[in-house]
C-alpha cells in the first residue's frame, strides 16, 4: 500500500481511505527513515487524514519541537502553530517532524544536532537545507507533502537537490505564528510536494491573515489551482542576466533547455537586468544573522532551552547553557550578527545592508514592470557529497546564491524539477513572481511540469 504515496493527491484520495493513507505513510517512514534520517519524531498515533510532515522548527502539540538543536531537545510546545491548526482543520494529519539544520541555519542539514538528512537519489550526498528532512520525506514518498521554512532558500534549495517542488510564498502570505524565529524580516513557512497541483492545494489550506502574527497579510486568499492548465502563451519571462552570467557546465545546459521548453509553449523569454542581485548573499548574511542574534537570545537556560548543570552563577548559566546547547554554525552566526549590530558597526553593516536591500527591491520592481516572471536555476550545482563543504562556510553560504534574493524582497518563488545531471542527480528551475502572484507562479510551473514530467521519476531507494 505504500505505492499510494507515489500517486498525486487526488488519485490517492480516490484509491484509499484517509486511515490507509496515514498507515502507508508510517510504514514508509519505518522502512526508509533509518537510511535517510528525514524524520526526528514520528506520530504513531496520528489521526486519519492526508499525511503531512512538518519541519521541526514549527511548533506542534504532542510532539517535541527541537529545531534540530540540543538546546531544545526536551521542549514540547503547549500550542500548535497557526499553519498546523489550519492543516488539521482541513483534514490533514501530521505524521512527524522533519530534520533540519540547527535553528534553520544551514544549506545541507549537516548542522543538525541529530545527524544529516540524506539525499534519496544518493545517500552519500546532502539533501540541501535547512528544510532537508522535509524535502527527503517527499522525494522518498514517505509523505505526499511537507511544510518547511524559508529564510534564504531553505525550502527551494533542498527541494531542488531532491527533485521535488518547493514554494516560498510572499512574505506575510502564511502566518509565522508558531515558527521559531531565525530572521524575522525574511522568515516564511513554505511547502514541499511532488507536484505543482499539490503545492497549490497546500497553500490554499494554510494561507491567510492571522491576528496572532502582525506581519501576516490581509491580502485575499486566491484559488491557487485555478489556472494550472492555462499554459504560458504570451507570458513574459525575464532571465536575470547578472545571476546567470557566469553559469556554465551541465547546470547551464539544463537551464537553457528549460528556457526552450517555455518558448515551445509560446512564452516570451528575454534577458533582464537586476543590477544589485550580485550583492544579495552579502546583504542576506548580514541581515539574517543580525536578526538571528536577537531572536536566539531567548534560549538562555532560564526562559527556554537546556540549562547547564555545571553553572553556579547567573553569568555561568548563560555561558554554559548556550555553549553546551548551540552547535558551531549557530554560534558563528550569533557572533557575526552581534558584531554587525554592535556600537560603531551598526551603520556600516546592518544599516548599509538594509539600504542596499531597498535598492534590490526597487530593481526587482523595475524588472516586473516588463516581465510576468523572472528566471534562474534554483541551485548552482547538484547535491554535493556530505562533508564536502563543512570546513568552508563561505562555499556553503553560496548554495543560496539564486534563492536568497526572493527572501530579501519578499516575493514568491517556486522550484520545479528540470532534469538530471550526468550522475543522475536532480536539477531545478526557479520561477519568481511579484508579490502575491502565487496563482500565476503555479500556472507557469504547472506548464513546465506537464511538458517535462520529471515529477514521475523516483529515487533509487
Amino acid at each position: 500500500m505504500t505505492e499510494l504515496l507515489h500517486l498525486p493527491w487526488h488519485e490517492a484520495r480516490a484509491a484509499a481511505s484517509e486511515r490507509e493513507l496515514v498507515d502507508a505513510s508510517i510504514r514508509a517512514i519505518d522502512a526508509l527513515n533509518p537510511k535517510l534520517n528525514a524524520f526526528l519524531h514520528v506520530a504513531r498515533d496520528a489521526g486519519a487524514g492526508m499525511p503531512v510532515a512538518v519541519k521541526d522548527n514549527i511548533v506542534t502539540t504532542g510532539m517535541p519541537t527541537t529545531c534540530g538543536s540540543r538546546i531544545l531537545s526536551k521542549f514540547t510546545s503547549p500550542f500548535d502553530a497557526t499553519a498546523i491548526t489550519r492543516l488539521r482543520a482541513s483534514g490533514c494529519s501530521v505524521v512527524g517532524k522533519t530534520n533540519l539544520d540547527e535553528f534553520a541555519m544551514g544549506s545541507s542539514t549537516e548542522h543538525s544536532a541529530f545527524g544529516p538528512a540524506r539525499n534519496p537519489w544518493d545517500p552519500s550526498r546532502v539533501s540541501g537545507g535547512s528544510s532537508g528532512g522535509s524535502a527527503v520525506a517527499v522525494a522518498a514518498r514517505m509523505v505526499p507533502a511537507a511544510l518547511g521554512s524559508e529564510t534564504g532558500g531553505s525550502v527551494r534549495q533542498p527541494a531542488a537537490l531532491c527533485g521535488v517542488v518547493g514554494l516560498k510564498p510572499t512574505y506575510g502570505r502564511v502566518s509565522r505564528h508558531g515558527l521559531v524565529a531565525f530572521g524575522s524580516s525574511v522568515d516564511q513557512i513554505g511547502i514541499v510536494t511532488k507536484t505543482v497541483r499539490e503545492c497549490a492545494e497546500m497553500l490554499g489550506k494554510i494561507a491567510g491573515h492571522d491576528p496572532l502574527d502582525s506581519t501576516a497579510s490581509t491580502h485575499p486568499v486566491d484559488d491557487y489551482a485555478a489556472d494550472l492548465d492555462a499554459g504560458v502563451r504570451g507570458l513574459r519571462f525575464g532571465v536575470v542576466r547578472e545571476a546567470v552570467a557566469k553559469l556554465e557546465g551541465e547546470v547551464r545546459t539544463n537551464f537553457d533547455e528549460a528556457l526552450a521548453v517555455l518558448r515551445s509553449g509560446g512564452a516570451i523569454v528575454e534577458d533582464v537586468s537586476v543590477p544589485t542581485i550580485s550583492y544579495a548573499i552579502a546583504i542576506y548574511y548580514i541581515i539574517a544573522n543580525a536578526e538571528a542574534s536577537a531572536n536566539l537570545s531567548r534560549f538562555d537556560g532560564i526562559r527556554y532551552g537546556h540549562r547547564s548543570t555545571r553553572a553556579k552563577t547567573l553569568r555561568e548559566v548563560y555561558f554554559e547553557s548556550r555553549g553546551e546547547g548551540f552547535g558551531d554554525e549557530v554560534k558563528r552566526r550569533i557572533m557575526l550578527g552581534t558584531f554587525a549590530l554592535s556600537s560603531g558597526y551598526y551603520d556600516a553593516y546592518y544599516g548599509q545592508a538594509q539600504a542596499v536591500r531597498a535598492k534590490l527591491r526597487a530593481d526587482f520592481d523595475a524588472a516586473f514592470e516588463r516581465f510576468d516572471y523572472l528566471l534562474t536555476p534554483t541551485t548552482p550545482e547538484p547535491a554535493f557529497p556530505i562533508g564536502a563543504k563543512t570546513d568552508d562556510p563561505l562555499a556553503m553560504y553560496l548554495s543560496d546564491i539564486f534563492t536568497a534574493p526572493a527572501n530579501l524582497v519578499g516575493i514568491p518563488a517556486i522550484a520545479v524539477p528540470s532534469g538530471f545531471s550526468r550522475e543522475r542527480l536532480p536539477l531545478s528551475l526557479q520561477i519568481m513572481g511579484p508579490q502575491f502572484s502565487e496563482r500565476a507562479l503555479f500556472r507557469a510551473a504547472s506548464f513546465f511540469e506537464r511538458e517535462t514530467g520529471y515529477w514521475r521519476e523516483l529515487p533509487p531507494i
